[in-house]
């Protein structure tokens, strides 16, 4: 019987990266899911179809063996996890609430012993699951919610069988269109990137052989590079893109009123991450310049909305634009370009996206400075307010394209 690996989620993360490797390192995958159209192509098949694609070449790749079972029918999911060699969840963080007591009825079905109240968790191998979710301190948060649904009795125990890795996800991976979907609700564009680097201590016994694993030492300073780099420079592609008028985000990255503003913004974040992580100078602009390069694959088709959305989340504090500004700020560099991403933000008002709607809103009725200090928890007395608040005034006033490729944005 082959190795098994367990999925909570069959999205883009879960079928567009996850899947692929554990299927490469030999596992049969089970994904866990609510989209019946979705469980009923992956059963159908017991595959299902990724195309790997940059601006040079496509391939087609067949993920199997794979099968999919409904978050609904928790015995089967339960039965599915106590027999895993490993696990992983990808559902957004808004989700893990939903699917933490699955784990946890996951958790008890492969620790519980065969007489009833007992328990032998040392005769069985330990769980690790690695939890890809955009949220910071993902894996003890997640730990946290599945404790609270496994019995008082034998929590510490089990618990101590089961490791919750934090990761970082850097592949790209855009929604299928209506158009896919229709055709093939399994089927996926991705990039070709295939690296899923992992915190060390999180696992549990020794760490399974899977391709594309890479498990890091100093894992904050890799998770603060991804988010103050790679979502960062995501970000200001999405709202500067916006405020231009781009669709896609390689349109946004071409423009030569956005391209130097990224590259000064993502300078200003290399020297936060370099002073408060002590992560490498000459490695970290390597892996921004690579990251750059990817953005620019055309074929992915990423849209400037996608980057955008959800406004209120990506201008949080300590989430990709602001707390890229405070890394600045820490190594004594003025953000000055960063502020225009976080001003961007402010301005993104696509009535496509409700939270942006919301914003906007929130700003008619509290005014600005108000807003900026709830939302990014800059005070209206900080220099990076009166920064952020100039930049803002002067990209309301300049919505059409020509007069915003006249800001002195550098």
């Amino acid at each position: 019987m082959s190795q098994q690996a367990v999925i909570f989620g069959a999205g883009n993360v879960g079928r567009g990266f996850l899947g692929q490797l554990f299927s490469e390192s030999g596992y049969q995958v089970t994904f866990v899911d609510v989209d019946e159209p979705l469980i009923d192509a992956l059963n159908a098949r017991r595959a299902y179809t990724i195309r790997l694609v940059d601006n040079d070449r496509a391939e087609e790749v067949t993920i199997s063996p794979v099968r999919a079972l409904h978050a609904g029918d928790t015995a089967a999911v339960a039965q599915a996890l106590a027999e895993a060699e490993i696990a992983a969840t990808a559902v957004g963080a808004r989700a893990l609430p939903q699917i933490a007591p699955l784990v946890a009825a996951g958790i008890t079905r492969r620790f519980a012993g065969s007489e009833p109240g007992t328990f032998e968790p040392e005769t069985r191998n330990p769980l690790n699951i690695i939890v890809c979710e955009n949220l910071k301190d993902a894996a003890a948060t997640f730990r946290r919610m599945v404790s609270e649904h496994l019995p008082a009795t034998h929590r510490d125990a089990w618990l101590r069988r089961v490791g919750f890795v934090d990761t970082v996800i850097a592949r790209m991976v855009p929604p299928p269109t209506p158009e896919m979907r229709a055709r093939d609700p399994s089927f996926i564009v991705v990039e070709p990137y295939k690296v899923l680097p992992v915190d060390r201590s999180g696992f549990v016994g020794p760490i399974p052989a899977i391709v594309g694993l890479e498990p890091m030492d100093n894992f904050a300073a890799y998770t603060a590079s991804k988010l103050y780099i790679h979502n960062c420079g995501h970000a200001l592609l999405g709202y500067l893109g916006y405020q231009r008028g781009h669709t896609y985000a390689y349109e946004a990255l071409d423009d030569p009123a956005i391209r130097p503003l990224l590259e000064a913004a993502l300078a200003e974040s290399r020297a936060g991450i370099v002073a408060v992580h002590g992560v490498d100078a000459v490695w970290l602009e390597a892996h921004a310049a690579d990251i750059v390069r990817r953005f620019a694959n055309r074929a992915l088709g990423d849209t400037v909305f996608r980057l955008a959305r959800d406004p209120l989340r990506k201008l949080a504090p300590e989430d990709r634009l602001v707390g890229a500004a405070r890394l600045a700020e820490r190594a004594g560099v003025t953000p000055q370009a960063l502020s225009w991403g976080i001003a961007a933000g402010y301005c993104f008002d696509d009535p496509a996206d409700p939270l942006a709607v919301a914003l906007q809103q929130r700003i008619a009725a509290q005014g600005f400075d108000a807003v900026l200090a709830e939302v990014s928890g800059i005070a209206p007395d900080e220099p990076l307010a009166a920064l952020v608040r100039e930049r803002h005034r002067q990209l309301r006033e300049a919505r059409g394209k020509e007069q915003l490729a006249d800001l002195p944005i550098c």
